[in-house]
């Protein structure tokens, strides 16, 4: 157990040698390995109650939910109180305000414009604060509570000044100070040990981190936070906009206190110089994180400057992080939107899923189908490439960029001139920010689209980035992919550049070849034709190999064809439908990637976690080696030399058991 003088240690180090949050990476992580394991000793009343309810958690708001609604629609119309009807929308506001900030800072810090802390998060910290909508829960069964149980909180005007006036006058007075002392008390190894070291755990904070605490902290704070309400409540001062005002306030400010960017501009003290003292910035707390005995104040640091406790690089961090431009990245990996459900998956959509490998659309997102059809006729009519994450490796800057277009347009020929444009926008401006690689992800890659990405080398050959389809890499996967002692497999569904490397691959390696269709079985023996590799190529119309190639297009029905124990291995982007429960599948071309890859708390499509595609990895594996070559069009990369290259760099095949 790491002990309070330990703490003390790593703060001396770091004030020693003059470290400061933008500078202490190593020592951020040594913080991070002290702080976790400091969290070992959970206190009283640390789980929430509905804990064991798991998904099913709200339904301890369904009693309160179904007795409001009812005593609203039996009341008699003069009766009615539109206050009682308010605190449900007002909880799935604060929902989506949450979810905001949390899409607005994932986006931002993926940027890396006004950045603060570069330590990445990982899956860990995601898991941890999955539950944030826990303490909405947790508020909405007292302000049911609190409706039922006081008269002065029932029937309440939309808005009385002498109201809103003693809200912000014990906010200031009251919750600001009570709550400075609060903070410091759980600071003191005791409580820090069984409560607050939770919510330490997270060194880079996410808007929601905010809200990351066990049940009894929460407690602590809501008794805090409901003085100003109680006391409005009981002088009878109270009003709609006082009570959902302050909530949101405080919301607003703890979201945006704990993004990893900062947003508050300069002139917003120029113009006013006292505004410092009453309004923090991300930065400011930021420190407190970093830092762990600065920077105690809730939203107003003038309680830090009157006790002495302002971190004295407060004012530095936030001008250097305002300064901090857009990242300028090594490698770029351009991908797009798949099914309409997918802007959920998004790492800058939701935290929760974005973390789990994308499967069917869960049923409560159909829910959300007016945001869903928003959401695609924005990006029908206006849509411009997005970044959607970043990543390190060795040093090495990763982005991924998104085309506003979902897999359905790349079938529409009226789409193509548009897709192709988008896609063309990405790679000058890849180009303009000193990208080494682009790799063309997914479907922005088609042959019938741009030629497997040939179309933008003879639109621009001047282009110093170079464009990689990771085709090579896709092939040596699939090629190792394939049992030892295999003599014969076959390809079905659509046949693309990587099938037919792979063919010609596998024959060369004397493997018997079947291919199902006519058109493609011609092309593959005319190249044959001189070579002594010919008869290892056939024509097949039967379904009794026990290892099938496969890629799009493979119809349900052809697939429920395959004998049983047949092997089934995409060299597709997208993955089979897995509908015969007889058969072995592996997963699209991919490895998993090693540990030095960091930033990777969210899942790339229907892959499991920290597990990359063969065509995002190429265009890493071509930036780290210094590979000046484009990959495109009926170009092919040396099979075996990216193959070595991904082993030698620490990524890991993953169906390396069959072997």
């Amino acid at each position: 157990m790491v002990t309070h003088e330990m703490i003390f240690l790593y703060k001396y180090i770091l004030k020693t040698r003059n470290i400061n949050t933008g500078t202490s990476e190593p020592y951020l992580l040594l913080l991070s390995d002290l702080i976790s394991s400091m969290a070992t000793t959970p206190g009283f009343l640390t789980d929430w109650p509905w804990k064991p309810l798991g998904s099913f958690k709200y339904v301890v708001l369904a009693p309160w939910v179904v007795k409001s609604t009812y005593d609203f629609v039996t009341s008699d119309a003069n009766e009615r109180d539109l206050g009682l009807m308010l605190i449900l929308p007002l909880l799935l506001f604060r929902a989506l305000n949450n979810q905001f900030w949390i899409s607005l800072s994932r986006y931002k810090t993926a940027k890396g414009q006004s950045r603060i802390v570069d330590k990445t998060i990982e899956f860990e910290q995601v898991d941890r604060e999955r539950d944030w909508d826990d303490q909405i829960i947790f508020n909405g069964i007292l302000y049911y509570v609190g409706y039922y149980s006081l008269a002065g909180g029932k029937h309440l005007p939309l808005w009385r000044l002498d109201g809103v006036i003693i809200v912000i006058l014990l906010h200031v007075g009251v919750v600001e100070f009570l709550y400075y002392w609060l903070h410091r008390a759980l600071h003191h190894h005791f409580l820090y040990n069984r409560y607050h070291s939770h919510h330490h755990s997270s060194i880079v904070t996410e808007p929601i981190t905010s809200v990351i605490h066990p049940f009894g902290e929460h407690i602590a704070y809501f008794t805090l936070f409901a003085i100003p309400l109680l006391a409005i409540t009981l002088t009878k001062t109270g009003s709609i906009i006082a009570f959902a005002g302050y909530v949101t306030y405080i919301d607003v400010m703890n979201n945006m206190g704990h993004c990893n960017f900062e947003l508050i501009p300069k002139i917003a003290f120029s113009i006013f110089p006292p505004l410092k003292y009453l309004m923090y910035t991300p930065s400011y707390h930021s420190l407190h994180h970093t830092q762990f005995r600065t920077n105690y104040s809730l939203f107003m640091p003038f309680y830090d400057y009157i006790y002495g406790t302002l971190d004295k690089s407060t004012d530095t961090l936030y001008e250097k992080s305002l300064e901090r431009k857009d990242e300028s990245p090594d490698v770029i990996y351009l991908t797009h939107l798949t099914t309409p459900e997918s802007i959920y998956h998004l790492r800058v959509g939701f935290a929760s899923l974005a973390s789990k490998p994308y499967k069917s659309p869960k049923w409560y997102l159909r829910m959300l189908w007016p945001v869903t059809v928003s959401s695609m006729i924005i990006t029908w009519i206006y849509g411009k490439t997005f970044v959607v994450e970043r990543n390190v490796f060795k040093k090495f800057k990763i982005q991924t960029w998104a085309v506003p277009k979902y897999k359905i347009q790349y079938f529409m020929e009226w789409q193509r001139e548009a897709i192709n444009g988008l896609i063309m926008e990405a790679i000058v401006e890849a180009d303009r920010k000193g990208a080494k690689v682009l790799t063309l992800g997914l479907l922005n890659q088609g042959e019938e689209l741009n030629g497997n990405g040939e179309l933008f080398i003879k639109r621009n050959p001047k282009l110093k980035v170079k464009l990689v389809d990771g085709s090579s890499l896709a092939v040596a996967i699939v090629l190792n992919s394939i049992p030892k002692g295999t003599t014969q497999v076959v390809f079905r569904g659509n046949f693309n550049k990587v099938a037919y490397h792979l063919a010609l691959a596998l024959c060369h390696k004397g493997i018997q070849v079947a291919i199902s269709r006519p058109d493609d079985y011609q092309k593959l023996k005319r190249d044959l034709e001189s070579t002594d590799d010919q008869d290892n190529l056939i024509l097949s119309k039967t379904y009794s190999q026990k290892v099938w190639l496969v890629g799009d297009g493979l119809s349900k029905e052809e697939e429920l064809k395959a004998s049983k124990g047949t092997l089934i291995i995409p060299y597709s982007h997208f993955p089979p439908n897995k509908v015969n429960k007889d058969c072995f599948y592996q997963t699209t071309p991919a490895m998993l990637t090693p540990k030095h890859l960091e930033n990777v708390d969210s899942c790339e499509n229907w892959l499991p976690r920290r597990v990359m595609s063969a065509w995002r990895i190429a265009g890493l594996l071509h930036g780290l080696e210094g590979w000046n070559v484009n990959e495109c069009g009926n170009e092919m990369f040396n099979v075996d030399k990216i193959w070595q290259a991904s082993l030698q760099h620490g990524f890991t095949p993953l169906a390396k058991s069959y072997n």
